[in-house]
């Protein structure tokens, strides 16, 4: 296998693993995040610089849960364990682990007890706020093994091997919480591990575009699937730097769109970047397959198997010599794909770049993003000198207005969304707080409210909005908007949207829920 030297994440299931990546990520760090059923030998193959070992919901003593083959510790490769990764290692080591007397969850001050390169710029017995997040410890030290730090609670904190570039911490140095955990990091990337923070978007492109070019060769055409999104709009301008006019786009107008976003695509890649684009207007397709249909999981499935029909269709058009897909899939997609114990997951939603292409498809794929989280993407894109309006654009997901419209989709409800919709996003413009946003949109509730509109009864429905901020979508918290730009909001829709009576405000975090309602 070839890729970017850099670190290798071994997941056990903790809801901090993406943020272990990110915080990596950005020190300019290669990583990838892989479940522990890979085995040694991979291991060696990928060839990390390091490895980190995440925390996890389980104890390491229970039946069944994720574990590492100890060989794992003799392969002079430097390891980092963090909270259940931190276990694991101990007992892996011949130490002992128990269900601490009480759970510790919160914030915690830690003491450094002996100087380590893990801990470099602290101060032999000063104490750091760390966020501790666990119900058993390591009750005794591996032999061959220190201890380095403690707390009150957790007298063994943090300890490191005595010989080997083997290191523990019970406390997460990726979370905010822990405001020195970016230092920590840091000690194991380049102190340890003798990293290299060369992972730049300038780096990623004179690479990715090598490797297309390869891959594709010097004759073979290729399409992209463009939707006029971040991911799938840099994905094409990548793809392009690298084969030039061998490169066609097919933009589907699924008729599930943002008011005027078609017109914008079109004058976007054919005008300002000189694409080949071939524009698709499959709206009643679309909309027939959705009608009667309210799961949302069956609406992405309709919609992915349309979408790949047409393009079958249109790719026949370009010519015989088609032998490559783009898509514009993104780490985040991959990551949520698997478990962390290597099995079966939970579906939460189906990504729609992500699995499901039918075996029929004659295309292989190439899916330049697939490394990248988004807030990467977008330095890409401008990296490749796409339009800021273009690059920071918020998110908006395949399936398009189907699943932010909670029931049945039809053509009238497209249509009111786009309009209150386009409301939101031009008062959030306008109060120039677009580029604070993570993502903002409207969402058609499957409910009627009882209202007073012009002196008369009405019972129309309820729009709700939606805006986060987030870093790459992992995690999200729900924007706070000023009272007065959601009064204005409201009232434009309310008064301007024919058909609707209220608009409420979701101030939910991720997690607990998603940022799409479907």
């Amino acid at each position: 296998m070839t890729h970017h030297p850099g670190i290798l994440i071994i997941d056990f299931g903790s809801q901090y693993t993406q943020l272990i990546a990110r915080r990596v990520r950005e020190q300019r760090v290669y990583c990838e995040i892989h479940p522990p059923s890979r085995s040694i030998e991979w291991i060696r193959e990928w060839q990390p610089q390091g490895i980190i070992l995440s925390g996890g919901p389980n104890s390491v003593y229970g039946e069944g849960v994720p574990t590492a083959d100890p060989e794992l510790l003799e392969l002079g490769i430097p390891v980092l364990g963090v909270c259940y990764g931190m276990q694991l290692l101990a007992q892996l080591s011949g130490g002992t682990v128990v269900r601490a007397s009480r759970r510790e969850y919160g914030r915690a001050d830690v003491r450094l007890d002996i100087a380590a390169k893990l801990f470099e710029g602290f101060a032999l017995g000063e104490t750091t706020s760390v966020w501790m997040s666990h119900g058993d410890h390591v009750d005794i030290a591996p032999p061959g093994w220190h201890v380095i730090a403690s707390s009150e609670n957790t007298p063994i904190a943090a300890m490191v091997h005595e010989s080997r570039p083997l290191y523990g911490v019970q406390f997460h140095p990726e979370v905010a919480h822990t405001p020195r955990g970016s230092e920590v990091l840091a000690n194991f990337l380049f102190a340890i591990c003798g990293c290299s923070p060369d992972w730049t978007a300038e780096h990623f492109v004179e690479e990715e575009i090598a490797r297309i070019r390869e891959l594709v060769g010097p004759t073979t055409r290729v399409i992209c699937g463009l939707s006029g999104g971040v991911d799938s709009s840099v994905a094409a301008a990548l793809v392009h730097r690298a084969i030039g006019d061998r490169l066609t786009c097919i933009f589907v107008d699924h008729g599930l769109l943002r008011l005027h976003e078609r017109e914008q695509v079109e004058r976007t890649f054919r005008q300002n970047l000189g694409i080949d684009l071939i524009t698709v207007d499959a709206s009643v397709e679309f909309l027939g397959d959705l009608a009667g249909i309210t799961d949302p999981e069956t609406k992405r499935k309709r919609i992915g198997h349309r979408f790949i029909d047409v393009f079958e269709r249109e790719a026949k058009a370009v010519g015989d010599d088609v032998g490559f897909l783009v898509q514009g899939t993104l780490y985040p997609d991959v990551i949520e794909s698997f478990s962390p114990t290597g099995g079966p997951s939970v579906t939460i939603k189906t990504h729609h770049n992500v699995g499901g292409l039918p075996e029929r498809l004659p295309f292989k794929l190439i899916e330049p993003l697939r490394e990248l989280f988004k807030d990467e993407v977008r330095q890409v894109g401008r990296e490749l000198g796409l339009p800021e309006e273009m690059v920071g654009r918020h998110p908006f997901p395949g399936p398009g207005l189907a699943i932010r419209i909670l029931g049945e989709v039809t053509q009238a409800q497209c249509d009111l969304l786009r309009q209150a919709d386009a409301i939101y996003l031009e008062e959030i413009r306008a109060a120039g707080l677009y580029d604070q946003i993570w993502q903002a949109f409207a969402v058609l509730l499957p409910i009627r409210s009882v209202g007073v509109m012009g002196d008369e009864r009405s019972y129309d429905q309820v729009v709700g909005l939606r805006a986060v901020t987030s870093r790459d979508g992992m995690t999200a918290d729900w924007f706070p908007f000023p009272h007065d730009v959601l009064a204005e909001i409201s009232n434009r829709i309310a008064n301007e949207v024919p058909g609707v009576n209220r608009v409420v405000y979701d101030v939910s975090s991720k997690p607990p829920a998603t940022i799409e309602w479907e």
